[in-house]
């Protein structure tokens, strides 16, 4: 999404917060952005583990409540925290422009050890995910969640990291459409719910974009894994008989695996 905007993000460093204040007109984007999730870790033994956010069931008044407990330890270390949604907050300070860190998609039902930010720079957020487990763990709020029957929010999670340069950004792809059918079924661990993610794939964007192409409008589909992306567009040099072609000399097993 960030080089759709002509940005070329480094390692760690997507700019994504600060793109969305930049949208909404609120700040330019300039300052360091990112996203913070407020999280459930399962602690093992040896490892610990991110719950799927969804499954906090996280309404906006708790995550609000949670927000204004918080927020005077974040302004300790020079970070502004603000509501955006019940699982996503907007956090502004200095660290973030430089702070690599992983999106939330990585850490989502995995041990989150290798996903953690590192090195000197990280030391204030792992210090306040420290102290924010101390609070969040006597919080009556999360008590009262979980004789509710729902998790307690016990960490939170940064990502979306960076800042953007002065000026005016590209105009993106008017045309880029995300589904996030497959990506959501994925993650969730649902196969039944993502083999049904593909039919409806099928049945709605692709359809349409079969549509267009026989209208005589040119197409791209692209593919997006963990480790990597494939691109198959009607606009090649031997036209949409070549998309058809790399689809068909691969099996769609063999597709996936190599993302």
């Amino acid at each position: 999404m960030a080089r759709a905007w002509g940005l070329e993000p480094a390692e760690g460093l997507v700019p994504l917060a600060a793109l969305q204040v930049r949208h909404s007109g609120t700040a330019s984007g300039t300052e360091g952005w990112a996203w913070i999730s407020p999280s459930h870790w399962r602690v093992g033994r040896d490892h610990i583990v991110m719950a799927h956010p969804q499954e906090l069931q996280l309404d906006a008044e708790d995550s609000q409540a949670l927000l204004a407990a918080m927020k005077p330890y974040f302004e300790e270390d020079g970070i502004a925290l603000a509501y955006d949604a019940p699982l996503r907050w907007l956090a502004r300070g200095e660290i973030f422009r430089t702070l690599p860190t992983a999106s939330l998609d990585r850490v989502m039902g995995r041990t989150i050890d290798g996903w953690l930010p590192a090195g000197d720079a990280a030391r204030p957020v792992r210090r306040l995910q420290q102290e924010m487990q101390m609070l969040l763990y006597t919080l009556p709020l999360n008590d009262a969640r979980q004789r509710g029957g729902l998790l307690p929010v016990n960490s939170f999670w940064v990502s979306a990291t960076g800042a953007l340069p002065d000026g005016e950004l590209p105009r993106s792809d008017g045309g880029l459409q995300v589904t996030p059918y497959l990506r959501d079924a994925a993650l969730l661990g649902d196969w039944r719910a993502w083999a049904a993610a593909w039919q409806r794939l099928d049945g709605r964007e692709c359809a349409r974009l079969l549509a267009e192409h026989e209208r005589g409008g040119a197409v791209r589909i692209t593919l997006c894994g963990e480790a990597a992306a494939r691109t198959w567009s009607s606009a090649a040099a031997t036209g949409w008989q070549r998309v058809r072609g790399l689809f068909a000399s691969s099996s769609p097993a063999e597709l996936l695996e190599g993302l």
